[in-house]
This record gives structure tokens, sequence and C-alpha cells, in this order.
């Protein structure tokens, strides 16, 4: 499937170099220039309505995404002290459905707002938007204007909920001006786009920061930052526009027949192999991991090592059952990356080329905190 032909590039002032956007000068100023407004003044605000709980009501048959961004907007009115808030609909889905397609969709409308606004707010569903995150992280690269990400565990228009204060919470933060990038906030937490993850399926405090600090924390409608660094983003937005997504998973669990490999190579350009604890590959009697490896690199496939413990990271070198092979066949790694940004990383990377050393310098070259060692 073809998730790349249908989405349509704007027409700002800009110039493109095959799948990406760079964003002139101008543009640059313009961006700076909002930014250096007196504080009271109100910031300019799209509200993006994606779908997901923050955004449904009951049905017969259960939960169903329905409610515009502008019917979301009714409750939280307080936001309207110190922002303007346009809003628009990209699609009304709950989170489970999203795709890459999507992704691209709302890099897209994005990209074709950036001038008109200081800040965006995304409503997403919770299942699925820690991969969201973690794509447009990817999508687009050094934005001084701040991309929220936020959703709800319970709908908006229920008595108990958090809806409404992560919505008013998100909003608040794309309004400031120490804010940028692209992040999660949710549960008054400020999360990075890359390293977020979704650990609990029900309670408020959905989402926790993998591997990294929380960027800021907000309680009573003030935020407190803990990494306050949006001085040294010094280079020019870049939106990219395509991505591969013929990249595969594979967990594995205890007696995993290696022939699955064999068969994932006939429908993918990168397999992740989710090991245990640091890494590495097992090795029984009649179960040869070694040799599926090796078939897959002789297919110039891309196998990249990650790790099913979530906390810590990966570090094959540590064990002979992770060393040799990693050595043997030049595996990559995802050492403290979470699986959510390395999946969406690979999609990137993959859209741009497929020469094993070049995914493997980009995989391994830092975007918006995907990876702090190796």
């Amino acid at each position: 499937m073809d998730i790349n032909k249908d989405i349509k590039t704007p027409n700002p002032d800009n110039t493109k170099s095959n799948n990406k956007t760079f964003y002139k000068e101008t543009e640059k100023a313009s961006s700076k220039d909002s930014y250096n407004n007196i504080n009271n003044q109100k910031k300019k605000i799209l509200l993006i309505g994606t779908g997901g709980t923050i955004a449904s009501q009951k049905s017969d048959d259960g939960l169903k995404p329905s409610l515009s961004s502008n019917q979301l907007l009714k409750y939280v009115q307080g936001v309207f002290t110190f922002a303007d808030i346009d809003t628009i609909e990209l699609f009304n889905i709950d989170s489970t459905n999203m795709h890459p397609k999507h992704w691209l969709i709302i890099s897209n409308c994005i990209k074709n707002n950036y001038i008109k606004y200081d800040g965006f707010v995304i409503c997403h569903g919770t299942d699925t938007m820690a991969y969201t995150a973690a794509a447009l992280s990817y999508l687009i690269q050094n934005s001084k204007k701040p991309v929220v990400i936020t959703g709800a565990q319970k709908p908006i228009d229920m008595d108990v909920t958090d809806a409404k204060t992560n919505l008013y919470d998100s909003i608040l933060f794309a309004s400031s001006q120490k804010a940028y990038g692209i992040n999660i906030v949710f549960d008054g937490k400020v999360i990075c786009g890359t390293r977020a993850r979704k650990e609990r399926s029900k309670s408020y405090n959905a989402f926790s920061s993998i591997n990294f600090p929380y960027l800021a924390v907000i309680q009573d409608h003030r935020i407190f930052f803990y990494i306050d660094d949006k001085k040294h983003n010094n280079e020019n937005i870049v939106f990219y526009d395509k991505l591969n997504t013929r990249i595969g998973l594979l967990k594995l669990i205890p007696s995993m027949d290696a022939q699955l490999l064999k068969f994932m190579a006939l429908n993918y350009d990168a397999i992740i192999i989710e090991s245990f604890g640091v890494g590495g590959l097992p090795s029984y009697e009649d179960v040869d991991f070694k040799a599926a490896i090796s078939d897959l690199t002789k297919l110039g496939k891309i196998v990249v090592m990650s790790t099913q413990v979530p906390l810590e990271g990966s570090h094959m070198s540590i064990y002979a059952v992770g060393k040799n092979i990693k050595e043997e066949f030049s595996l990559i790694e995802n050492f403290d990356m979470t699986l959510e940004s390395a999946v969406a990383k690979l999609m990137w990377i993959l859209a741009i080329t497929k020469e094993p050393h070049k995914v493997r310098e980009m995989f391994y070259t830092p975007i918006n905190r995907d990876l702090l060692w190796q």
C-alpha cells in the first residue's frame, strides 16, 4: 500500500528537496517574532481533531469518537483568556485505527498552517498516541513552535474525566514562549515526543517518560520547566512527507521458531527483534537464529535489536548470546530508545534510503532526544 501518493504538498514560500521541505529564513524570522511578543498577548493556536476517547460518546456499540474540536473547546472556556484558537477536523477515529497515512496527514496540516499559528494541539486517542508523537518527531524536525499531543482516559462530556484538565494544560503549554518541538501533555506532565509510552490502560497517569526526565510539569495552571533549552534549537524547521511502512516486529518468547524471520523477510524491509534482558538471541538444538539472521542480512534487510524490558535499555555486548551475533552481523541496537521511536524512525529512514550503512548512520543520529547513548 502506497501511503505517500495521496498526500498533497502545500505551496508556501519554501524550498523542497526529495521528500523534505525546508522553510526559508523569512519564515524562521516570522516564528521568532511571534515568540518575542509581550507575555500578555494572546497566542494563536490551531486545535487539530483526530478523534480518540477525549472526543467519544456512548453508543450501543460502546464509546465512539463523535465530538468536534469546537465542541471540545466548550468544556475549557478559560483558555480563551490567553489564546485565540482555530479548529480543524482531520478525521474522527479510534486511535486503534491510527495508521502512518494519518501521521502524514497530520504533519501536512501543520506544514500548511505553520506560519499562521504560534502553536498546535492535537487531540488524539491514547492507545497509539506514543507512536504518533514519535512519528511526528521525525516528520517535523527542529520546530521552534510547540506541537502538543493530548487526549484522555475518559470522554470530555463525562462528569468525572481527565479530559478537561489535559486539554486546558495542552493549550496552556502550546501558548508558552518556552515551549517548542513535539511533546505529549498528559496528567500534568510534559513528555518528549520520542520518550512516551502508555503504561496504564485505565488510570489518569497513563503515560510515562521512558529513560528520560519529564520536560515540565503543569500544576494549577502554571508550567514548571525541568528542561528549558529552547535557545539551543538553532536549526531551520524541516518537514518530511514520506514513510516506509514495511517495518516488522518480532517479540521473542521461549521456544520461538527462527523460521518466522524468514517469513517476515518476504514482507518487510526492516525487522525489529524484541529480545530478553539487555539483548541476545537464543540458541536451541533445533532452532538456528544465527542462520536466520545471516539470511536476512544477505537479503539486505535491516535488523534492529531491542529489549522487552521498558526501562534502562539494551546492551548486547554484555553477554555472549548478544555480543557475538551483534559483532558478526553488525546488527543495529536500540539501546535506550523506545520501541515506538524505533518503529517510527525506521519508517522515516527507509523512506529516504535502504543502504545499510546509511540506515545505521541515520538511526544512531539523535533526533528530538530519542537516543542518549550507544
